[in-house]
C-alpha cells in the first residue's frame, strides 16, 4: 500500500498541493482525477520522487520514502513501473529492446532470461511476435501496450500510469483500461492512474481521489460517484461527459 500524508507542494508562491492525505491500495485501480491545474500530475510526481514535497510524507508499505536519500530509495524504485502519457518509447530501439531496457539497468538476468521476460510481457499485452518492430511502425494503441509491457517487465509492486488513454479512440481506450485492470488484479499491484477520462473512472475506478484547487475534495468508488452531492465533482463529471460526447460526434 502507498500512503500520502499531508502532502504540500509549492513552486515559489504557487501552492499546488494543499495537504493531501490518501491511501492507495494493492490490487485496486486507484484513480486521481480533477480538472487541469488541480494538482493531479504534481501529486503523482511527488509519490514517485520526481518532485520533492514541500512538506508531508510518502510511505511505501510503511517505509518513509520522503525521508530517504537517493541510495535508500533504489530498492523501492526497482519495484516501480511507469507508463508515461506519450508512452516514452525509444524511437531507435525495437519493441523488444524497449522492454528489455529496464532489465539491463536494474537486473543481472542473462540474455536468455531477458528475452523470455520480454516475450512474456508481449504476450500479456497481446503483442506476441512484434519484437522487432520499431515505434514508428506501431499505432497509438500498440505504443501504449508496449509501454505497459515495459512497465511490467520488472514485475513491479507499484504501477503508475499517466493519462493512459490520451490520444486514443474510445474502443482502444477501453482495451487499455481492461488491460491495466487485469494486470492490477492478476499481480496485485498498487496501481495509481492519473486520468480525465470518465469512461475509465466509471469502468475501472475501484478507488477515486478527486482533486480541486490542490485539495482532496472527494474520495470514493465509481459506484459512489453517481450518488454524490459534491457540487464540484458533479460539475467535473458532467463537463467531462459532455466534452467526450461532443468529440465523438466530430
Amino acid at each position: 500500500m502507498i500512503q500520502v500524508e499531508e502532502i504540500y507542494k509549492s513552486f515559489g508562491s504557487n501552492d499546488v498541493l494543499k495537504g493531501i492525505t490518501a491511501d492507495f491500495k494493492p490490487g485496486k485501480n486507484n484513480l486521481i482525477i480533477g480538472s487541469s491545474g488541480s494538482g493531479k500530475t504534481t501529486l503523482l510526481k511527488c509519490i514517485v520522487g520526481l518532485h520533492e514535497p514541500t512538506s508531508g510524507e510518502v510511505l511505501y508499505d510503511k517505509e518513509n520514502f520522503t525521508s530517504m536519500h537517493f541510495e535508500g530509495r533504489v530498492p523501492i524504485r526497482k519495484q516501480i513501473g511507469m507508463l508515461f502519457q506519450n508512452s516514452a518509447l525509444f524511437d531507435s530501439m525495437t519493441v523488444e529492446e524497449n522492454i528489455i531496457f529496464p532489465l539491463n539497468l536494474f537486473t543481472e538476468m542473462s540474455r536468455g532470461e531477458k528475452l523470455d521476460r520480454a516475450n512474456f510481457c508481449l504476450e500479456r499485452v497481446n503483442l506476441a511476435g512484434k519484437n522487432h518492430l520499431y515505434p514508428s511502425e506501431l499505432s497509438g494503441g500498440m505504443k501504449k501496450r508496449v509501454g505497459i509491457a515495459r512497465a511490467i517487465s520488472m514485475q513491479p509492486k507499484y504501477l503508475f500510469v499517466d493519462e493512459p488513454n490520451s490520444g486514443l479512440d474510445p474502443m482502444t481506450s477501453i482495451l487499455i483500461d481492461d488491460l491495466i485492470s487485469e494486470i492490477t488484479q492478476d499481480f496485485q499491484t498498487t496501481t495509481v492512474i492519473v486520468t480525465h477520462d470518465m469512461n475509465s473512472v466509471m469502468g475501472i475506478g475501484d478507488h477515486i481521489l478527486f482533486l480541486h484547487n490542490g485539495e482532496k475534495w472527494w474520495e470514493g468508488s465509481n459506484h459512489q460517484i453517481a450518488h454524490t452531492d459534491n457540487k464540484e465533482l458533479n460539475a467535473f463529471v458532467f463537463a467531462s461527459k459532455f466534452m467526450q460526447a461532443a468529440r465523438e460526434k466530430l
